[in-house]
């Protein structure tokens, strides 16, 4: 028997998944870190933690499933977008990952427009500058941090600094590569103009290669920390969207899925690049070879129900008989439509879809006294829902259509969760068996690489099955209806404050 590894570098945790030949779990292991934010909207994470965790899971699988490491063919990485690994020449980490929901580099957003020009940059890029790519990290630290960039020579993302750390090479795939804002996103390839206008060496860039293509081997030092053999591939993989595309069979026309992950994301398969001029709307290439995805972003979407529960809700966590998501989802059920008028805006982390603003922060709107805990959970389940609503209009607007979306991430486990948003989007949402998602996809994609499967279609077509379908309520989407048209109302109110607040010196 043949068995494939798929990991998933996530912002919260790692998680490794150990799959036979026919994609069935045989063991998984997970281990949790920290996000550091040493400034208002600021967010770092240390690249060590994700080593150690990767080695750590891997070995874990191993250890837990009994399988020979010499029988572990393949290896899948999956992983948080955008963030920025600089390592020096002897291959030390320099500096703390600046990672994807990261807001400091707006003055290097404008800079990188000016240089290349806004139309020019979507025309190459397929998207405007954006303070969560690894472009404008790279120029932060180049402008404020000198020291560092002139030790730096290489250029990381984060499931790529994992990649380096098991095979020694320097490499990425398209799809993570996309988010990078250095790609020529068209024809798959660097920009050599975006590079020498933003005065970038390319040399200090990884290899691309597409996402099912083998980029290397397992190394003696990897082997022996891990268990694996020293011939065991590492494919190329997919940033985390891309990979959870796969994970959940949306590798065709027509086909798109939501995530609410820490972040949360509606995403559609395209075999055509198309871009929104408007800049609102992300075009990335995909995990399949020749085709490409489009998706809208919420910054903070699981985000901020995390940030809610570990600030307000400690007492709710005393019952160890209940998961306390359960709870969660009982007093959300219980506040009924509209949180009993209050609405939230799902900002902790500025927001990129459809407002590229990372100034803005989140806000109740329409708090009062007769309000309770439970309506304040319920109007962060809608509220995020009504953010990804925005997104899902801009792709019905672009003709990027789908009459169901598959639900997948953390918050796709809520029962409450997936009923709001099949109800905001008036369409049928589905869940499939299996819920491993960016794990899986990643697998899947090693599989292709070693030869197990004879392409990301094919396996997809035959591995991936739907559970559960849940259909919208009409009566539901008329009141959400009302209700979204308020939401989007307020941050045209709000912006010019959110901006004042985020200049205010105190």
């Amino acid at each position: 028997m043949k068995y494939l590894i798929g990991i998933d570098i996530g912002t919260s945790s790692t998680k490794t998944v150990l799959f036979d030949q026919n994609l069935n779990i045989k063991a998984s292991s997970s281990m949790d870190y920290p996000i550091y934010q040493p400034n208002n909207g600021w967010a770092e994470q240390k690249p060590e933690d994700w080593k150690n965790a990767v080695l750590k899971t891997i070995r874990a699988v191993i250890d837990k499933s009994g399988v020979s490491g010499e029988d572990v063919i393949s290896v899948g990485l999956s992983g948080q977008m955008h963030g920025l690994v600089m390592l020096d020449e002897n291959n030390k980490v320099i500096r703390d990952a600046i990672i994807w929901c990261d807001q400091r580099t707006s003055e290097q957003c404008d800079e990188i427009t000016e240089k290349i020009g806004a139309e020019r940059l979507v025309e190459i890029t397929a998207n405007p500058a954006l303070t969560g790519f690894t472009a404008s990290k790279i120029l932060w630290v180049k402008n404020n941090e000198e020291h560092n960039y002139k030790k730096c020579r290489h250029i990381l993302l984060p499931k790529d600094y994992i990649r380096f750390i098991l095979t020694g090479e320097y490499a990425t795939d398209v799809s993570d590569a996309s988010g990078m804002q250095l790609m020529d996103i068209k024809n798959r390839c660097w920009s050599d103009e975006v590079l020498l206008k933003l005065g970038i060496d390319k040399d200090m860039l990884g290899r691309l290669y597409e996402s099912s293509e083998i980029t290397g081997k397992i190394t003696p030092e990897a082997a022996r920390l891990t268990g694996l053999g020293e011939n065991t591939v590492v494919v190329g993989g997919a940033g985390d969207n891309a990979a959870a595309a796969v994970g959940t069979g949306i590798v065709k026309d027509g086909r798109a899925f939501v995530t609410i992950g820490t972040s949360g994301v509606v995403y559609a398969h395209t075999s055509k690049p198309v871009i929104d001029k408007k800049g609102r709307v992300h075009t990335f290439c995909c995990a399949v070879k020749g085709c490409w995805h489009i998706m809208g972003v919420t910054q903070a979407a699981g985000l901020s129900l995390k940030w809610f529960k570990d600030n307000f809700c400690a007492d709710l966590d005393l019952n160890k008989d209940k998961d306390i998501y359960d709870t969660i989802n009982i007093l959300a059920e219980k506040s009924g439509i509209g949180a009993n008028k209050l609405i939230y805006l799902p900002y902790l982390m500025g927001e990129r879809t459809p407002h590229l603003d990372a100034d803005c922060r989140g806000t109740f709107f329409g708090l009062s006294a007769m309000h309770k805990r439970a309506d304040l959970l319920r109007a962060i389940f809608e509220g995020v829902a009504f953010s990804l609503k925005d997104c899902k209009d801009i792709l019905d607007e672009m003709n990027i259509l789908s009459r169901t979306f598959t639900v997948c991430g953390g918050g796709g486990k809520s029962p409450v969760w997936r009923q709001i948003l099949s109800d905001a989007f008036n369409t049928e949402v589905k869940t499939i068996s299996t819920d491993e998602g960016p794990a899986l996809g990643a697998a899947i994609l090693a599989g292709v690489g070693a030869g197990v499967f004879e392409s990301v279609e094919q396996a997809c077509e035959n591995y991936i099955k739907t559970d559960i379908i849940i259909k919208p309520n009409k009566i539901n989407y008329e009141k959400y209806l009302k209700l979204h048209k308020i939401y989007k109302n307020l941050y045209n109110s709000l912006k010019d404050d959110y901006k004042a607040l985020a200049q205010l010196e105190i």
